[in-house]
C-alpha cells in the first residue's frame, strides 16, 4: 500500500503492534497518509511518525457541507503541533467574533468561516438552518478555531463543545490532546457536566491501555503537569471504549446527556 486516509482509532492500533509484527512488512512504500474524519492529537501524529516514513503524513481539516479546508503538509507536522494548516487552494478563512466583528489577531478564537467553490448550496430539506449557518456569503459548521502569526490555522473546538465553567470558556480539545500523551491513556473524551456552583465542570472518560493500573487521581495529577488549573478534569470515569460513528468520529454527546438528562438548561 502507498496511499490511506484514516480517522484515529485504526491508526492508534495499528502504531501499537510489537516491533515483531513490524518487522515483518516494510513502511517504506507509505507515500501518503491524509489523517482526516477526526482530529489526531499530536501524541498520535508521533506514534505515526515512529512506524511510518517522516515525508508520507498529511492532514486535512474539513466537513461534508464545506468540502476541504485546510491542509498541514509532512514537513510541518512536528514543528507546528496542534495545527490543520494553512487554508487549501482556492479557499478562504474567516474568523468571526461572538459580536460578528472578523478577527485580524493571531491566536484570537473565533468562529470559523468558509468560502470556496466546494460549498454546498443550501442544505437539503434545511435552508432555513443552511442560512442561519451564514454570515455575509461565508459558511461555517459551527468549529472555533485560531490562527498563528505564520496562516497556520488551529481547531479549538465545536462551538456546542465548548464548556464554560465560572464563565471561562474551556476547550476539551485540548484537554483532550494533554491526556492522550500519558503513556497509559489509550484515548480520552472530555465534556462539560453540570455543576451548582460553576455551571459546568470538567469531566474526562478514559480509556486505559492493557494492563494499566491508571486511576482518576494519577488522570488529574497528569493533567495539571500539562493545563493550566481550571482545564483540568474536576472527575474521571473509566470505560472499555468510546462510542463512535462507522468513520471514527467520537460520540461525545452518548457519553455527556446522560449527565444532563431532566435538565431544562444545559450550563
Amino acid at each position: 500500500m502507498s496511499f490511506t486516509f484514516s480517522a484515529p482509532t485504526p491508526i492508534r492500533r495499528i502504531t501499537q503492534l510489537s516491533d515483531d509484527s513490524f518487522a515483518r512488512y516494510s513502511t517504506t512504500s507509505m507515500r501518503i497518509t491524509i489523517a482526516n474524519a477526526a482530529p489526531w492529537t499530536y501524541a498520535l501524529k508521533l506514534a505515526y511518525l515512529g512506524r511510518f516514513p517522516e515525508d508520507s503524513l498529511f492532514e486535512v481539516y474539513g466537513s461534508t457541507e464545506l468540502g476541504v479546508n485546510t491542509i498541514l503538509r509532512p514537513w510541518f507536522q512536528r514543528s507546528k503541533p496542534g495545527s490543520c494548516g494553512q487554508p487549501a487552494p482556492g479557499v478562504e478563512i474567516r474568523l468571526y467574533t461572538e459580536d460578528g466583528g472578523v478577527v485580524t489577531t493571531p491566536r484570537e478564537p473565533g468562529e470559523l468561516f468558509v468560502r470556496s467553490a466546494s460549498v454546498f448550496a443550501t442544505y437539503h430539506k434545511a435552508h432555513e438552518k443552511f442560512l442561519a449557518d451564514q454570515r455575509e456569503g461565508w459558511q461555517t459548521v459551527g468549529d472555533i478555531a485560531y490562527f498563528d502569526e505564520e496562516g497556520f490555522y488551529y481547531i479549538c473546538d465545536r462551538k456546542k463543545d465548548m464548556i464554560i465553567s465560572g464563565g471561562v470558556n474551556i476547550y476539551p480539545a485540548e484537554s483532550e490532546a494533554a491526556l492522550d500523551l500519558h503513556p497509559d491513556v489509550m484515548e480520552a473524551a472530555v465534556f462539560g457536566i453540570p455543576d451548582e456552583e460553576w455551571g459546568e465542570r470538567v469531566h474526562a472518560v478514559v480509556v486505559r491501555r492493557a494492563r494499566s493500573g491508571l486511576e482518576e487521581l494519577d488522570v488529574q495529577a497528569y493533567a495539571r503537569t500539562q493545563l493550566a488549573g481550571y482545564k483540568v478534569p474536576r472527575s474521571v470515569t473509566f470505560v472499555e471504549e468510546l462510542p463512535k460513528t462507522e468513520s471514527g468520529k467520537v460520540l461525545k454527546w452518548q457519553l455527556r446527556d446522560p449527565y444532563w438528562e431532566g435538565r431544562s438548561s444545559r450550563v
